[in-house]
């Protein structure tokens, strides 16, 4: 809660306490964020929108504790109907979340509406830039220079697979082994084949989550830098392989992120998926029994980025200040770190990756898998696309088309040109 008259101190504790942070968090509780009410001890409320797991639960408790004053709500939904009903919000001009975060879909769109947002460099946010990883920092700077986020986590890709299920298939099961079955998409959907005619069950989730992954790998995505759409290039690539993991019938058909995805792990009903950091919290609190049952290796094709988010703070907010200091309080590595081990998410700022609190760190979840080794290795390479002002819905709407083929109300040969016709409705509307 940023003060006037106070500010210059504020950025000097805030920016010492950074320091001490990354050069050693190892094994540290979760940081005070000074002051422990503002000025006034009014009571304030802040709503936090976001999707899934973001490990705020453990966040909000802490920070309550030091601000008996600021009372955190948080209000998790869809992913897609999230960044919609942001988008409604601010043309609306009222009603949107005190801190909203916005994922790396969707960060173009937002990022050219910069005006709505609190430009965090007019904030102290300018301490931040050298902590990110320089691509990250830039994703979410509008072209006349403000920036409306602070970084979470990148979405560095591996692959989670159940060793258990693989063990019944007569497959390898130790994750070196694992990795060594696929170095392409292809030697994937083989393997696959192999798993579903010994089990007679499907071996990964969703069409989708075929897509989504191969898309990542592409130089290019929906859009080119000049936001025109691309669909002969790397979508058609991750759109290709989709279409064969459907034809070769190893995929359960499921909608990701839907009830019925959800209860997929639960039953069984796939061994396979593809596993950005940010999906082990998914994974965890979906399954929470099949703890040992889950491992990490190796993707097809190599790296790639897929997800990631900001948190950003809509300027029609009445505590955009307060809510700029819970914000800045997050993004420190000590919370930063804590948000890591509880749900996986891997954080922006590269100095962590090098302390042993990331570093070292085994996720007894995923068979004390070296989650820290794995992503941070992921991460330091990454070469992120150019993601387009209408990356979000241009997304959504191939991934329906998927979806139609999976259920069977559209013949996989007339898939792609409905995909095409689709994109292009998203990309003018």
């Amino acid at each position: 809660m940023e003060r006037l008259g106070k500010r210059s101190v504020r950025a000097i504790v805030v920016a010492a306490a950074a320091t001490l942070a990354i050069t050693g968090c190892s094994g540290q509780s979760l940081e005070g964020s000074g002051d422990k009410t503002d000025a006034t001890g009014e009571q304030i409320t802040l709503k936090v929108a976001f999707w899934g797991d973001m490990g705020l639960d453990k966040l909000k408790a802490a920070y309550e504790k030091d601000h008996p004053n600021v009372k955190i709500v948080l209000n998790s939904g869809e992913y897609n109907a999230q960044h919609e009903d942001l988008q409604k919000k601010l043309v609306a001009g009222n009603g949107a979340a005190d801190i909203s975060a916005v994922d790396e879909g969707f960060i173009v769109q937002f990022r050219s509406q910069a005006d709505k947002f609190v430009n965090y460099l007019d904030k102290g946010g300018a301490e931040f830039e050298p902590k990110y990883l320089p691509w990250k920092w830039a994703q979410s700077l509008s072209p006349d220079g403000k920036q409306i986020g602070l970084g979470t986590d990148v979405g560095g890709l591996a692959m989670c697979y159940r060793s258990d299920l693989f063990k019944k298939a007569g497959l390898p099961t130790e994750r070196d082994a694992v990795s060594k079955l696929w170095s392409s998409w292809d030697e994937f959907i083989e393997v696959g084949k192999t798993y579903t005619a010994k089990t007679g069950k499907k071996f990964v989730d969703s069409g989708t989550n075929m897509f989504n992954p191969v898309l990542a790998q592409q130089p290019v995505g929906f859009y080119n830098e000049q936001d025109q759409l691309q669909m002969e290039g790397g979508p058609k690539v991750a759109f290709d392989a989709a279409m064969k993991a459907i034809n070769a019938d190893i995929s359960a058909d499921l909608a990701s992120f839907q009830p019925n995805w959800d209860q997929g792990f639960k039953k069984d009903q796939f061994a396979v998926l593809a596993c950005p950091a940010w999906m082990l919290g998914h994974i965890q609190d979906t399954a929470p029994d099949q703890k040992g049952k889950w491992d990490i290796a190796a993707i097809p094709g190599g790296g790639g980025n897929w997800g990631g988010s900001w948190w950003t703070v809509p300027a029609q907010g009445k505590n955009t200040d307060a809510a700029v200091e819970f914000v800045k309080w997050m993004v420190q590595p000590a919370q930063q770190i804590e948000v890591f081990k509880t749900v996986g998410n891997l954080p922006s700022q590269p100095a962590l990756y090098k302390d042993p609190a990331v570093l070292d760190y085994k996720k007894e979840f995923m068979s004390n898998a070296p989650t820290g080794q794995i992503f941070a290795a992921t991460a330091e390479n990454l070469k992120p696309q150019y993601l387009g002002k209408k990356n979000g819905p241009t997304r959504v709407a191939v991934e329906n088309v998927i979806r139609r083929v999976q259920e069977g109300s559209l013949k996989p040969e007339a898939a792609w040109a409905e995909a095409i016709k689709e994109a292009e409705k998203a990309s003018k509307a």
